[in-house]
């Protein structure tokens, strides 16, 4: 099928320009203000914004092995609502991928059901366990990277071995940065609310002393290295200081680390996620990072729960959110409708970054791939989980007015979403 994306701000060279986009046989054609030709399905895109599908480094699709969080074609349907058309999966799964035949069982997943690029991560250690390294050989040529996500590497040497070995293949570590010891049995951040409301803290240096861990380990044996979901004003600093040293390092935040933090919690456990949400001072030490470039991209950490498991408050509840349908809204709506960033700005971040930095996705452009997103950027409405098509409804951002609604997303120049409601096509025959 033929489509032609007309009347659009279309997203070129850094700049939006109104143009059509044509789509034949799942490639971009042409962008032009050239009249629309027959055989096509014409969509009327008026006021409405196309740029390239987003990208989400981290997202936690749960299969195989806790399908009744989430599973593949779900969570790759909610990305799609969300304006995605790259996602890398997280690797804490069962079985967890650590060699060829465990990461087997994913890929077919994939391959089977999956409506968008998935992207798997491979483990650093054997059962993200920790104690020995994952069959890396077998794994590089199939991942986008290795992550133990949901557990930090706490053995030194293990860490060491492991940068030295995923070196060689050209391939990121990127590090859930946490030191186990440091927790003491905390859930939520160690502040005031904590201390207001009689829960146990963790506290910022559980993060940023692993972060400093792993970058002295970049500086003795280089490799590339990107820190997930960092939430600390010291985990800033420590990433801008590498940077200005030349290292290859890079790291990424999250929606709601950029709008919440502690004293925003309620008693719910939507606002359970790890790392914690933080201070206001650590929440502006973000969008500074963010604004000068030392926070390279924005993931969701997409992390679906049962409504069971996040029922039990923020003491009891599992740690995660969900994020994949409420990303691009709440950072336009917050960051860029208020002036804190552009708009182009906001897509570097949720595109051009990490893909870049993970040599994935596929830009917006003549003979590339038609994987591209229209938003109506005009169009408020309140956030509500039972319009998520993901499998997990639990999110902080519940109830809140938010603008820009996805209207349609093609992935090879096929339709994986479309708002029926809210976008009208025609064909020209």
């Amino acid at each position: 099928m033929n489509y032609i994306l007309s009347n659009a701000n279309v997203f070129m060279q850094d700049k939006f320009v109104k143009s059509n986009v044509f789509v034949k046989d799942g490639i971009i054609t042409d962008i032009s203000s050239a009249v629309p030709t027959t055989g096509s399905v014409v969509y009327d895109l008026e006021g409405c914004f196309v740029f390239p599908g987003l990208i989400d480094v981290h997202t936690h699709l749960r299969e195989p092995g806790f399908f009744y969080k989430e599973t593949i074609q779900t969570g790759t349907l909610a990305a799609a609502h969300g304006g995605y058309t790259t996602i890398c999966a997280m690797p804490n799964l069962n079985p967890v991928p650590d060699c060829a035949e465990t990461l087997d069982p994913q890929l077919e997943i994939i391959r089977k059901t999956a409506c968008i690029e998935v992207l798997p991560y491979g483990a650093i250690t054997r059962g993200e366990k920790g104690m020995e390294l994952a069959a890396i050989d077998e794994l590089a040529p199939h991942v986008c990277a290795f992550s133990d996500d949901g557990r930090g590497v706490q053995n030194d040497e293990i860490m060491r071995q492991a940068m030295q070995k995923i070196k060689q293949f050209d391939k990121i570590v990127a590090a859930h940065c946490e030191v186990n010891e440091l927790l003491n049995g905390g859930y939520i951040h160690d502040g005031l609310y904590c201390a207001q409301h009689g829960h146990k803290g963790i506290c910022s240096e559980s993060e940023w002393k692993q972060i400093e861990r792993d970058l002295q380990l970049v500086r003795e044996i280089g490799g590339k290295y990107h820190v997930c979901h960092i939430s600390t004003k010291e985990g800033v600093a420590l990433i801008r200081q590498a940077k200005a040293e030349g290292l290859s390092v890079s790291c990424e935040t999250g929606p709601h680390y950029l709008v919440f933090c502690d004293m925003d919690l309620q008693e719910d456990g939507r606002f359970k996620m790890n790392p914690p949400l933080r201070s206001k001072a650590d929440r502006d030490a973000l969008i500074a990072g963010i604004l000068d470039g030392t926070i390279d991209m924005i993931a969701t950490d997409h992390a679906p729960h049962s409504a069971e498991e996040k029922s039990k408050g923020l003491s009891g509840s599992m740690m995660g959110i969900v994020g994949l349908e409420t990303a691009f809204p709440v950072l336009y709506t917050e960051l860029v409708k208020k002036g804190i960033l552009t708009l182009e700005k906001l897509i570097h971040l949720m595109h051009t970054n990490p893909s870049k930095r993970f040599g994935i996705g596929t830009p917006l452009a003549v003979g590339m791939p038609a994987n591209l997103t229209v938003y109506d950027l005009s169009a408020q409405y309140t956030i509500d989980p039972a319009d998520f098509l993901s499998m997990g409804k639990s999110t902080p951002f519940a109830g809140r007015q938010v603008y820009g609604k996805c209207l349609l997303t093609l992935y090879h120049g096929a339709p994986v979403w479309e708002d029926a409601s809210h976008i009208q096509q025609t064909t020209i025959r």
